[in-house]
């Protein structure tokens, strides 16, 4: 079992810099794949950022490419996504995902396990 908790959300410009967090703890020494996705009201979650954990290889959507950046820790079991020139349309609830076989796919119903979300709210 793996846990994760978000941190690092709440109210922002449009155009800021919000840094997000996921700290995890269980068996995170099976975790394969961590990676941060999103879901505004009455949309479907959808993918952000995500990364291999072993190789550290990345991957985003292309939306945020070039402004997003996901990064981890693995001493401290946390990962982070350090998000620049945030847009209006990008208020969400942002969630940490994490899996121990899975990644490289936006359909989040492939991944087992969630952190409870963190709100970030962008005013324009």
């Amino acid at each position: 079992q793996v846990q994760l908790v978000e941190s690092g959300g709440g109210s922002v410009q449009a155009g800021g810099s919000p840094r997000l967090s996921c700290a995890a703890s269980g068996d995170t020494y099976s975790i394969y794949c961590m990676g941060w996705f999103r879901q505004a009201p009455g949309k479907e979650r959808e993918g952000v950022a995500a990364i291999y954990t072993g190789s550290g290889r990345t991957y985003y959507a292309d939306s945020v490419k070039g402004r997003f950046t996901i990064s981890q820790d693995n001493a401290k079991n946390t990962l982070d996504l350090q998000m620049v020139g945030l847009k209006p349309e990008e208020k969400a609830m942002y969630y940490c995902m994490a899996d121990l076989t899975r990644c490289g796919t936006w359909d989040w119903k492939n991944y087992s396990y969630w952190g409870k979300g963190t709100q970030v709210t962008v005013a324009s």
